[in-house]
């Protein structure tokens, strides 16, 4: 596969074969995930960590919070922090480019914080949780630390891929700003006063190194193929899809792709519908350089992208997202 083919569906791959021990299969999965990146940005990836029944509990926790009484989620938006811990309300983030908010509301949990006196801690805010639901922060958790240790394995893939170290990305994703977002597409019940353009989520690259995003509750995402024909990611059962972010796609100068997606509004039959989706943003730590890398930047593909530190690209985005004022 080269980054000319057009592909109708992403590739799947199986993260086993790259920690079966096999030369030969690690291989394979190394360069087919550089290819699939290399493409189109997303993969299918199966044998990720997380069973059917942490991913329902997570799900059943996460409805039972977006379902309940404004006033009650209301209590756990967090002030002056951009969003990054707890409860973002409706028609607070716009994406970048568009002037209408996307038609959604979200709740962040970033990274457990734990005593080993590591000073990145003092950046972080710290978790919140809903004391009425005990089981959410028990499923989150558990979720954040099962896509964080598949996301370290696939980075390790990547590393590869690039010809680096296996644990290039290892100390700089250690303790990284890492966000589990729950979101909550609410169902569109007049649909004629909508703002024109106003879409569940509009057209975006990821901010971050690499999105993990378990299977949805609805269909809805579509992915841009480099022809410019949106098409269809539909989930499969047992499978993430993994996408290569902004963050990961300014170190390689654009070899590996951040593919713009987006959330369409669903037909019209299932307007008054719901759709719950929980994707998993791998951040380094706000120090990692961004510079591209050298291995990546020739006569053939110049340099595109200033240099900068994983927290400055952040801050930009932040702003731009108009969750940071």
């Amino acid at each position: 596969m080269t980054s000319e083919t057009l592909l109708d569906t992403i590739p799947s791959l199986d993260l086993a074969d790259f920690l079966s021990g096999d030369t030969a299969r690690k291989e394979k999965f190394v360069q087919d995930l550089g290819a699939a990146f290399n493409n189109i940005g997303f993969v299918a990836i199966k044998n990720h960590g997380l069973t059917k029944d942490d991913t329902e509990k997570l799900y059943d926790s996460v409805q039972k919070f977006f379902f309940s009484p404004d006033e009650l989620k209301m209590q756990y938006t967090i002030e002056g922090i951009a969003g990054q811990r707890g409860y973002i309300s409706k028609g607070k983030e716009t994406a970048k480019g568009f002037k209408v908010p996307d038609l959604k509301e979200f709740y962040h949990v970033g990274q457990p914080k734990v005593d080993d006196g590591d000073p990145i801690w003092e950046e972080y805010p710290d978790n919140v949780f809903p004391s009425e639901q005990p089981d959410f922060e028990q499923y989150t958790l558990h979720t954040y630390k099962t896509l964080e240790n598949a996301g370290k394995t696939l980075l390790k893939a990547i590393a590869l891929y690039l010809e680096l170290p296996e644990d290039y990305f290892e100390s700089k994703v250690k303790h990284g700003n890492s966000i589990l977002r729950a979101i909550h597409y609410f169902p569109i019940l007049n649909p004629e006063e909508l703002p024109e353009g106003a879409v569940r989520a509009a057209a975006h690259g990821d901010i971050n190194l690499i999105t993990l995003l378990m299977g949805a509750s609805a269909e809805g995402l579509e992915v841009l193929r480099a022809d410019g024909v949106w098409i269809p990611i539909t989930s499969l059962p047992d499978y993430v899809v993994v996408n290569v972010g902004d963050m990961l796609d300014r170190l390689t100068n654009h070899k590996l792709k951040s593919t713009i997606h987006r959330v369409v509004n669903p037909p019209k039959e299932k307007l008054g519908t719901s759709r719950f989706s929980i994707p998993f943003f791998m951040h380094p730590r706000s120090e990692m350089d961004l510079t591209c890398l050298e291995s990546c930047v020739d006569a053939a593909h110049p340099k595109m992208y200033v240099n900068m530190t994983a927290g400055e690209f952040l801050n930009e985005r932040l702003i731009e997202l108009g969750l940071k004022k």
